[in-house]
């Protein structure tokens, strides 16, 4: 797979439509625009922080599955005050700084596999320019007004916060400490845009996702009112400069959401016709900790800039290590990388995209990683496409083709398999990815059960059984090639690894009978781990 790149993804054959004289005809393809927060340049992000990019990628190759043309977007927010004060700790430039923690970031991802169309930098001159460009248009309109800022700033958070924000005198999102600051600062009119905004939420009722993130929008800050925005900064240089008062730089709300339109050709006196294709954004996916930002700030700035708003704002849980939140402070993050050298890519993969659920925060552990690994990707899935290519083999030399000598058994097998990428596109239309792959993996042990059910082995015994035989091998060789072009956006190598051990490249996602398996030797997907001495290993690691 290239890197940053379009992936190895697998077709649908829904993007492609017969025409009367029987000539393939591709068809044009609907756009989807998919984004990802941008990782904040300041450390090497936890996986909790790398959960979000893994989950934009199963909805991209989804997609692209489904026959959408993608365009799938991420990268790096580099400025402000708090990468300043790092870089000048580890006695760097801030550009030297933040070049070496986005490409710790973008090596993150791709160990992850992610199938992103292009990763962006706030830092890339471009997007300054642009930057620049939207923050004098709003100002020359009278959007943004030059007055002076009192208030309690959390220098982590980059935010201003009142006394009545605190949260027992501090941060409410981080928790620390804050101190009092003036300033002279550039502010932006949001409440002069709140009913529009209100309006359009309520008449847009998928635009905040889930629906207790759009409730706690609506009461917890737009009808108490919206007070006028702080959008530049004096007090540190590390940022885009404001075009006509260089003693300010343009504070993170602009320059970092403006990321989703900078880089797809917007310009404030019109947009290209990239830019036209691409937006609205079909799914700007964060962090529920930056919700307000993206259902608040940035729906108010595009207002104002006379953009179009993204189709809908996602606003996912949290991974929790146990119960607790992942810091440094406490001692309990762990790193992506360091856990696919533990357990492998899809493996974390299957973990992270399962284990969270649709609103609520998930929990990680080493014990749980295993325990679903033995359980699902070992026991389910790895036994079941191992243990079939092995009868194969044993029973017809590795080559099966579809006799259609059928038993009411195979009723139950067969129109689960038919139905089975209709029940996850309904899952995924919803953004429920975690139940999307229990309907795959309830389709594979609907498989092992129908393997105890015929009892190959039995049939094995008697040649009149043999043509039976050959349609019990066929249907789960044809049902795992189903399951494994459904798996495909989220378990990308491990899809193609059972393909290939199929020996097919048919990419038909329908119940087909007209295929010869030849298959190839079979070898285990996933090791099963013994627990205890895992856990010996991975304690002795950390020492």
């Amino acid at each position: 797979m290239k890197k940053g790149g379009t992936t190895d993804h697998i077709p649908s054959f829904r993007s492609w439509l017969f025409s009367l004289d029987g000539k393939v005809k591709d068809m044009e393809k609907e756009k989807y625009y998919i984004t990802t927060a941008i990782a904040y340049a300041s450390s090497k992000p936890h996986i909790g922080n790398t959960y979000e990019i893994v989950l934009a990628d199963a909805i991209a190759r989804y997609k692209r599955s489904r026959g959408y043309d993608v365009y799938f977007q991420t990268g790096t927010d580099e400025h402000g005050e708090k990468i300043e004060l790092k870089a000048r700790e580890a006695g760097l430039e801030p550009q030297e700084y933040v070049d070496n923690i986005s490409r710790e970031i973008k090596r993150i991802w791709d160990i992850m596999n992610t199938s992103y169309d292009k990763f962006v930098r706030t830092t890339d001159a471009h997007h300054k320019e642009v930057v620049g460009r939207i923050f004098e248009k709003l100002y020359q309109q009278g959007d943004i007004y030059l007055g002076q800022y009192e208030g309690l700033y959390c220098t982590p958070c980059e935010s201003f916060w009142t006394e009545t924000q605190l949260v027992d005198g501090k941060c409410p999102d981080c928790g620390r400490e804050v101190e009092k600051r003036s300033e002279e600062a550039y502010f932006f009119k949001l409440s002069k845009y709140q009913k529009q905004l209100i309006d359009y939420i309520e008449s847009h009722p998928s635009f905040i996702q889930p629906e207790s993130r759009k409730n706690e929008m609506i009461h917890n800050f737009l009808e108490p009112g919206l007070q006028d925005l702080c959008v530049s900064r004096t007090t540190f240089d590390w940022g885009v400069k404001v075009p006509f008062n260089d003693k300010h730089v343009v504070y993170v709300w602009i320059d970092a959401l403006s990321n989703y339109i900078t880089n797809i050709g917007y310009d404030v006196d019109g947009g290209n016709e990239e830019f036209k294709k691409w937006w609205p954004c079909d799914l700007h996916l964060i962090g529920k900790d930056i919700i307000r930002f993206h259902t608040i700030y940035w729906p108010i700035i595009l207002m104002a800039l006379g953009v179009e708003l993204p189709k809908q704002v996602f606003g996912h849980p949290w991974l929790l290590f146990g119960t607790d939140k992942m810091s440094k402070s406490k001692g309990n993050i762990m790193y992506a990388d360091d856990l696919v050298e533990l357990f492998g890519v899809d493996a974390i993969r299957y973990y992270v995209l399962h284990e969270i659920p649709f609103q609520n925060d998930g929990t990680i552990t080493y014990e749980l990683i295993m325990e679903r690994i033995n359980s699902d990707l070992a026991n389910v899935l790895g036994n079941l496409v191992n243990r079939t290519i092995s009868m194969v083999r044993k029973y017809f030399d590795g080559t099966v083709k579809y006799t259609k000598d059928l038993e009411s058994l195979d009723d139950d097998l067969l129109k689960s398999a038919q139905s089975l990428s209709q029940r996850v596109d309904e899952k995924m239309e919803r953004l429920e990815i975690g139940s999307a792959l229990d309907e795959i993996f309830e389709m594979l042990r609907k498989c092992n059960k129908y393997i105890d059910d015929t009892m190959p082995w039995a049939l094995a015994k008697e040649e009149e059984n043999r043509n039976r035989l050959e349609t019990v091998m066929y249907h789960l060789l044809e049902v795992i090639r189903m399951s494994a072009l459904e798996i495909a956006p989220f378990l990308p190598d491990t899809s193609v690894e059972i393909l290939r051990q199929l020996g097919t490249t048919e990419k038909d996602s329908t119940f087909r009978e007209d295929l010869v398996y030849e298959v190839a030797e079979p070898s285990p997907l996933f090791q099963r781990i013994d627990i205890p001495k895992k856990l010996e290993e991975i304690k002795a690691l950390k020492k």
